[in-house]
């Protein structure tokens, strides 16, 4: 049988032709930038994660390179009052009882160098889709690359892993439902050693001020600051250099060593496709599903969607279960990412973006009773570590 075809190289692509890999399928990866991923995008990776990347044999060089961080916290910023999240009341349920704290493009690296040694996938950076066609028994693509004519690839199977502007998902004229936020986040890199100036801070923590609310993520080397801008700041004023100086001296006053690296803005979208399946093309990742970075579980979710997709391509072109076994997967994982991963992404926003002064105290006091409690903390930690929703996923049928 030809090889499964993917269309895209992140983490969602990689770790499916990874999977498919283990389990003797063979793929052509097609990617339409000649090099790995670069960009600061994600920078969580969740235990259930991590446990699926040792199982492809690539979790201990990440782990080695990233921050295990087993504390995290929401935090007032001008008190230092926070609700302190333990991962260890997690201990008996992974492997793992810790998140990590590594760059997406960490990860892309040591996958693509696994997925270039694997005589399984054929990964062809620089090639893009222009156009495809299905029937009954294929999917025919038509692919360009400078390196090459033009051609035509015939699969059983394409997976759709080509991320939230998804070319799949534009020339098969989809509905993305769903809504952006009004609010523009800003991402800003920074080299300055925030832990040395601030007592008891995590290496992730969601932050309320007086004057507003950000988070702070630490990475090897590097802290990822969100910021929004200031109210009647247009987006052009807040991304000036000297804009965001003054919102991190907001943060550690009396301060002027603040070495910015990057400063992106971005919009979040909470999107989500009916389904997954059409015919023979199936959607994964972003081109599936797109929710607020808050709480880390964007990445994470399509690692998983990759994993239990991967599963189920092998019955059909292995086992010769039918093609519904692709419908068994949009079931399980639509269901989840709209119930489980939007929903909760969407509530973690809301709690952050919520500036009544009564309402963030009787919510701070609120986390702090779950996260003193055993039992309290491991039902909560349970599902914002991704453990209870891939639990979930089991159930549907």
């Amino acid at each position: 049988m030809n090889p499964i075809v993917i269309i895209g190289a992140g983490p969602v692509g990689l770790i499916a032709a990874l999977r498919l890999s283990q389990l003797g399928v063979r793929t052509i990866v097609l990617e339409k930038n000649k090099t790995p991923q670069s960009e600061l995008r994600a920078s969580t990776f969740h235990p259930p994660t991590i446990e699926m990347l040792d199982e492809l044999g690539i979790a201990d060089e990440l782990i080695s390179i990233g921050l295990k961080t087993k504390h995290w916290q929401f935090r007032v910023h001008e008190t230092g009052e926070r609700a302190l999240f333990d991962l260890g009341h997690i201990s008996t349920d992974t492997r793992y009882p810790f998140r990590l704290q590594a760059e997406q493009k960490e990860l892309c690296r040591i996958a693509t160098k696994k997925a270039e040694a694997d005589n399984n996938i054929d990964l062809r950076m620089g090639h893009h889709l222009n156009d495809f066609a299905q029937n009954k028994e294929r999917v025919k693509a038509d692919v360009s690359s400078e390196s090459q004519a033009d051609y035509t690839i015939s699969t059983p199977i394409m997976v759709a892993a080509d991320g939230g502007s998804s070319k799949i998902r534009s020339i098969m004229g989809l509905d993305f439902l769903g809504l952006t936020y009004p609010e523009t986040t800003i991402l800003v890199a920074t080299k300055f050693p925030f832990h040395e100036h601030t007592e008891g801070l995590s290496n992730v923590n969601y932050v309320w001020s007086n004057w507003g609310t950000f988070s702070l993520l630490r990475l090897p080397n590097v802290w990822r600051c969100s910021l929004y801008p200031d109210v009647e700041e247009t987006i052009d004023e807040a991304i000036k250099p000297e804009s965001i100086i003054n919102k991190l001296k907001r943060i550690i006053p009396n301060q002027t060593d603040f070495k910015l690296l990057e400063i992106r803005p971005y919009k979040i979208h909470q999107r989500i496709l009916d389904k997954y399946d059409y015919g023979r093309v199936v959607f994964a990742g972003d081109a599936a599903h797109l929710n607020s970075p808050s709480g880390g579980m964007g990445m994470n979710g399509g690692i998983h969607d990759a994993w239990n997709l991967s599963d189920k391509i092998c019955g059909i072109v292995k086992d010769n279960y039918p093609l519904s076994r692709l419908s068994l997967y949009s079931r399980q994982r639509q269901k989840i990412a709209q119930d489980e991963i939007l929903k909760n992404t969407d509530k973690n926003r809301s709690r952050m973006q919520n500036r009544d002064k009564k309402s963030r105290a009787k919510e701070l006091i609120r986390l702090q009773n779950i996260a003193s409690t055993p039992d309290e903390a491991r039902k909560f930690l349970l599902r914002s570590s991704m453990i209870e929703g891939l639990k979930k996923t089991e159930q549907i049928t």
